[in-house]
């Protein structure tokens, strides 16, 4: 589909993106995204696209002006629930087009004991996204009563795949490359502490990975900026991570007290 391409191209600069989520503030208000619009300004030129709610969206007054690309998340739980993991849609993709979407993303945890209703609703919006030309960011996680390993991320990741996501975000584990030649698709990897996420971001390239989704890292540090374009530097022109964290980020991403 000609519109899915076209949006694929402004998430994914050259076959491979950095994207920024920041859809964590139904599931717990979190440092750093007080001022969303602060962190959007100081990241903006070294992101390909970030992660939104529809709200946070509608009061964003840098978005407009911005050529970073927009997805909008469609699905959320709170900590505060009995089951953080049951992931439900909130909103729909029309509403994303509205809001001028380049992309919507959904999160969903395969191995939960409520996956199967998870799936369903996944497999609903991946068709409506069909109708509107909508790529479909999956966030793909296995939770629950399974561990986290090779075989699992694949499982996830293939269940994404088959839902109908046009890139999938995954944790990075064990052997990716078994991982990113699972499925036709761009897999991306999620993060985690910071000179070990540079680490893996660039292994993960090597095995197959395009990039990278990671939201905590870069709207918790004192330094945004900082780490955004040290991703960039890795996924868009192919430096090394310890040579980035030495030139770039030493001494200068401190992550919020909490």
């Amino acid at each position: 589909m000609i519109g899915k391409r076209r949006r694929l191209r402004r998430i994914m600069r050259n076959g491979r993106t950095v994207i920024v989520p920041m859809d964590h503030g139904i599931t717990k208000p979190e440092k750093g995204l007080e001022d969303v619009d602060r962190v959007l300004k100081q990241i903006d030129g070294y992101v390909d696209a970030v992660v939104l709610h529809k709200e946070v969206v509608k009061h964003s007054s840098h978005l407009q002006n911005s050529d970073m690309a927009l997805i909008v998340h469609l699905s959320a739980s709170t900590s505060l629930s009995n089951d953080p993991d049951d992931k439900r849609i909130i909103t729909s993709v029309r509403k994303a087009v509205e809001l001028g979407a380049d992309a919507v993303s959904i999160h969903v945890n395969v191995g939960n004991r409520t996956d199967a209703s998870q799936i369903v609703e996944a497999g609903i919006v991946s068709e409506i996204c069909d109708l509107y030309g909508m790529p479909l960011l999956a966030m793909m996680y296995p939770r629950g009563n399974v561990s986290v390993n090779t075989e699992t991320v694949k499982h996830a990741v293939r269940v994404g795949y088959e839902l109908g996501a046009g890139i999938v975000k995954t944790p990075f584990v064990g052997n990716f490359s078994e991982i990113a030649e699972s499925v036709p698709v761009p897999v991306v990897i999620a993060g985690g502490s910071e000179l070990e996420l540079l680490k893996n971001v660039e292994r993960a390239l090597l095995y197959g990975a395009v990039g990278v989704a990671v939201g905590r890292n870069v709207f918790q540090s004192k330094n945004p900026r900082i780490i955004a374009k040290a991703l960039f530097m890795i996924v868009h022109e192919g430096m090394n991570a310890e040579i980035v964290w030495k030139r770039v980020c030493k001494g200068k991403i401190v992550k919020m007290e909490s």
